[in-house]
């Protein structure tokens, strides 16, 4: 990859990840509002906000996220399998778009009673507090994510100690 594209890559990776962390920190902010406003016409229009911005914010930019940094670590010195840190974000990316899009069904169904009905603050308690649990993980789990990729931990796969080791053996020493 030239320098030009891998900079885009990057670029692009960045904005998505950070992008996916603000929709989320925003979707709790609707969580906690849905569960403790006493104004039911507001705490309606947060759970149809949260499915709104669930499908069409947050979903995509998981994906986008997981895309755009699968092409930026393919793209760069740091590989996607070298190590241990790539390897880390990787999975927490996979795991929570996966953990992502089984979390939105319960989002849907209370966004549909919320359009049907007039939910009152004493119904679906339970789901509107996994809501906001579940927010407040994914936020932690993306903040984790993040502070890998400022601080890169030190620590090379076995795949990544090999491939240095090859590259070592094919450059001359000078």
């Amino acid at each position: 990859m030239t320098p030009g594209l891998r900079k885009l890559a990057l670029t692009a990776h960045i904005t998505t990840s950070v992008g996916w962390l603000g929709a989320v920190a925003g979707f709790l902010a609707l969580a906690i509002a849905g569960l403790t406003s006493p104004d039911v016409q507001l705490m309606r229009a947060a759970y149809l906000a949260m499915a709104l911005t669930g499908w069409f914010v947050i979903v995509p930019l998981s994906v986008a996220s997981l895309v755009t940094g699968l092409v930026a670590s393919l793209g760069s010195p740091w590989g996607l399998f070298q190590h241990y840190w790539v390897v880390a974000k990787l999975l927490i990316t996979v795991i929570a778009s996966v953990v992502l899009l089984g979390h939105m069904r319960p989002i849907s169904a209370i966004a549909r009673v919320a359009a049907g009905t007039t939910l009152s603050a004493t119904e679906l308690v339970d789901v509107r507090l996994q809501l906001v649990g579940d927010a407040g993980a994914a936020l932690a789990v993306l903040v984790l994510a993040a502070t890998l990729s400022v601080y890169k931990p030190r620590g090379r796969t076995r795949y990544g100690q090999r491939t240095l080791r090859a590259e070592a053996r094919r450059s001359p020493t000078p």
